[in-house]
């Protein structure tokens, strides 16, 4: 703080400093060498000088500037021979016509800051406006304090005082501004060889009789380019401050012979002035944009940058929260369904064991919706085209929810309608999953909201080939007009009292509606309270052949012997859930606590299987599936399934990178799991056919348990 207040200070006194050298050199410059002292009004500077102290600096330093210029306004007068008495007249109308002049600036909220050829043209207006006005007025009143007119040598006196306000006023704004200098970087060497060079030219062009002022523009122009503004303002002021005195050394001192070539040379420099200084004034507006372009792109990368790394942060929250969910979530709905197979349970335990499926079924379904929203804002939804029938897969999806239909008493149809060149047995290409599942969607809320009366699902193919026009329609609570624009937004459902009463998160139809835009369709809503609703969606697929379907999984495993397979997971109720869905289809089971028993077990041969944990203390399932594949043959062939509740893509295609053959998702559905073990131990026969595998023998690491 103090060390800041102390360079403010530096630079305020420096400023005053320049400034009044500055003043000291435009008045020794129009006493002495412009003619002035030989009554011939070339150029009056030192009230420019002034008008633009008073612009920069603040109160204090300005009424020190005041001061100081008036002291020596005095004593230039007095060396060249003027009477005191018209010294202190003119010294204190000059003072009070500056003073004037900068205050209505400042009134008037002219641009101090030079930085557009708009601010540049207001500036010259009011100034060069004020100081005609204000020279007239000085001019008329030290004539009648010597006994003249009042309009006695206005004209030379003004055109002097407004010539000097045109061209140091900007100059002198202009230098001052630090961004100008920023902006364009000149080092001194070449900035004195410029000035030299144009100098020189300057007095060349007019110590001659000759009109080549235009031979001027070029070297004027060019040195614009290069050092923008500050340039215009110095290169122009220096040619000027150099062709008055070239002009009249030339013309002699006799004004009516002086003064014709002299306002010719002034008018020109004027021309320049506007012409360089545009320029550069253009130029430098262009630098500042793409200043500011570049300042931009790289706050656009740092946003960019930390968009990814939140998009990053959230996407491995979802994994890990869907991780820590579905873990639990595999042991519960795993042994609900293990003791619901058991015949001798009680009726009333059955009930309660199927309330507990449900709940947790429940969860699943909020963190897959959770884990589907965040893939269609991420855009990492694709859809995957195979031959479908539209009728078989609502009539599927119908057969899904007829159960919960059934148990609420509630009528649950499904009608296929063909019109035009529509085919009801034609198969069209679309995503079997994704679409049952916003049809699933649409028939569980359906049921859900409504108590009495009936569902209805229809499926309208044509009129073109491939349009499709799904419907499914309830006499539930319906929707009022007002709400149905938010039902397909996030986390939004109709009141705030529907999640208390029904439950959901609000997700299923964004999901929905995410689905289906991403298929190039439509989906919708018209419904009244009261009167029920009428969800539909319209879709265009085109037709395909159909392809040959892969023969089903089978529920359990057909083998000359019981496979033998090596379960690998750090939670002791994942071992035991995994344990007992295995051998109840029929596998010889040995487990292990982390990924290095793995590779021991692995190591000392005789699966057919292994299924890998992938978040394990210690060596992961990653790291343990890479080390198996790093065994000598045929150890390191052995069938490796991921068995993780980790889910998204990425996730799955890390498993695959590390040589896992396929992926089985928790919470662990049966028949999923002996499905994958079914193509696994297929796959390891077909590659046993070739090679000699050694006996099997048992495991022999003491951690494993069988």
């Amino acid at each position: 703080m103090v060390a800041s207040l102390e360079r403010e200070w530096i630079a305020a006194h420096r400023r005053l400093a320049i400034l009044t050298a500055a003043y000291v050199a435009g008045m020794a410059y129009s006493l002495f060498l412009a003619g002035a002292s030989h009554h011939i009004p070339a150029i009056w500077t030192a009230n420019a000088v002034l008008v633009a102290g008073l612009l920069l600096l603040n109160r204090r330093q300005g009424a020190v500037l005041l001061v100081l210029t008036a002291a020596l306004h005095v004593g230039f007068e007095l060396a060249v021979g003027d009477p005191p008495r018209f010294v202190l007249a003119v010294t204190v109308l000059d003072a009070l016509q500056a003073a004037g002049t900068a205050a209505l600036l400042r009134l008037m909220h002219a641009p101090i800051r030079v930085r557009s050829m708009r601010g540049f043209l207001i500036l010259m207006a009011a100034s060069t406006a004020l100081t005609a006005a204000g020279s007239i007025l000085v001019n008329g009143l030290l004539s009648i304090s010597l006994g003249g007119a009042f309009w006695r040598g206005w004209s030379a006196w003004t055109m002097s005082n407004v010539l000097g306000a045109a061209i140091a006023l900007p100059t002198l704004l202009i230098l001052f501004d630090r961004r100008h200098r920023e902006a364009f970087r000149v080092g001194p060497l070449e900035s004195l060889l410029v000035l030299a060079l144009v100098l020189g030219a300057a007095v060349a062009v007019f110590a001659a009789q000759a009109n080549l002022q235009v031979l001027l523009f070029a070297p004027a122009l060019l040195a614009v380019f290069r050092g923008g503004p500050r340039a215009a303002a110095v290169l122009v002021t220096g040619s000027l401050a150099a062709t008055i005195p070239t002009v009249l050394h030339r013309t002699g001192l006799d004004p009516a012979v002086a003064m014709p070539p002299l306002r010719d040379a002034q008018v020109f420099h004027l021309v320049l002035y506007a012409v360089c200084l545009a320029a550069a004034l253009a130029l430098s507006q262009q630098k500042r944009l793409q200043a500011l372009l570049v300042r931009r792109q790289a706050v656009a990368r740092a946003a960019q940058a930390k968009a990814q790394a939140a998009s990053q942060a959230k996407s491995d929250f979802l994994a890990t929260i869907s991780h820590e969910i579905r873990t639990p979530l595999n042991s519960i709905l795993g042994f609900a369904q293990i003791v619901g197979d058991d015949p001798d349970l009680s009726p009333e335990n059955r009930r309660r064991l199927d309330l507990v499926g449900r709940a947790g079924r429940s969860l699943a379904v909020i963190v897959s919706d959770l884990l589907d929203f965040a893939k269609v804002e991420a855009g990492r939804l694709d859809l995957v085209l195979a031959p479908v029938s539209p009728a078989a897969l609502l009539r599927d999806a119908v057969a899904i929810v007829a159960p919960a239909a059934q148990a609420k008493g509630l009528p649950l149809s499904v009608s296929v309608e063909a019109v035009g060149h529509g085919d009801a047995a034609a198969l069209l290409a679309l995503d079997e999953t994704r679409l049952r599942q916003i049809l699933l969607n649409l028939l569980a809320n359906a049921l859900k909201f409504t108590a009495h009366g009936e569902v209805a699902a229809r499926l309208t193919i044509g009129p073109r080939p491939g349009d499709l026009r799904f419907e499914v329609v309830d006499t539930g609570i319906g929707i009022a007009p007002e709400v149905q624009a938010r039902l397909f937004q996030r986390f939004s459902q109709a009141d705030s009292s529907i999640s208390r009463s029904y439950g959901g998160t609000g997700l299923g139809l964004a999901i929905s509606k995410a689905l289906v835009n991403r298929m190039g369709g439509q989906i919708g809503v018209v419904s009244a309270p009261g009167e029920g609703s009428r969800f539909w969606i319209e879709l265009s697929a085109r037709t395909v052949a159909p392809e040959l379907a892969p023969a089903p999984a089978p529920a359990a495993l057909d083998a000359e012997r019981p496979p033998r397979v090596l379960l690998v997971d750090d939670h002791p109720m994942n071992r035991e859930l995994g344990h007992a869905l295995l051998t109840l289809a029929g596998c010889e089971v040995f487990t292990a606590d982390d990924g290095a028993q793995a590779v021991d077990a692995a190591r000392l041969g005789g699966f057919d299987l292994i299924l890998m944990d992938v978040h394990m203390p210690g060596m992961d399932g990653l790291a343990a599936a890479r080390a198996i594949r790093a065994l000598p043959a045929p150890h390191r062939a052995v069938p490796i399934i991921a068995l993780s509740a980790d889910v998204l893509p990425e996730q799955i295609a890390r498993c695959r990178a590390a040589g896992m053959d396929d992926h089985v998702a928790k919470p662990i559905r049966r028949e999923e799991l002996v499905a994958a073990v079914g193509r696994a131990l297929d796959m390891e026969r077909a590659e046993r056919k070739t090679e000699a595998w050694p006996a099997p023998e048992s495991p022999r690491a003491p951690a494993l348990i069988s």
